[in-house]
């Protein structure tokens, strides 16, 4: 059976193989309580996103977990687009993006799987 953790990391393996770029994965269970990996992946376009969201809901699907939708009056743009599975957030972030959050800054005290 899969741990968090395997999926995880598999889903780090299919944004790379989706042509993601500078994927990385935090393990940041210690630092909160809402989520225990962070998967965060550099997109060139909103097409890229959105190929990449798809890859993320097949697989979500494939191995009976869910995406948790926000209710939000905003919709996302194609900076930064959040998939929220639970124990696994997916970070899909424009290089500007992706500077200027820094996410990896951010959750420093986070261990880095990948």
């Amino acid at each position: 059976m899969k741990t968090e953790k395997d999926k995880a990391l598999e889903i780090a393996q299919l944004m790379e193989e989706g042509k993601g770029l500078d994927v990385t994965v935090l393990d940041v269970s210690q630092l909160n309580s809402w989520t225990d990996y962070f998967v965060i992946v550099t997109v060139t376009s909103s097409v890229h996103w959105k190929g990449l969201y798809k890859i993320v809901k097949d697989y979500v699907k494939e191995n009976d977990m869910e995406i948790h939708v926000a209710n939000r009056k905003i919709p996302d743009g194609d900076d930064w687009n959040l998939i929220d599975i639970g124990t696994v957030v997916v970070h899909l972030m424009t290089q500007e993006a992706r500077d200027f959050y820094n996410l990896e800054k951010l959750w420093c005290n986070g261990t880095v799987l990948k």
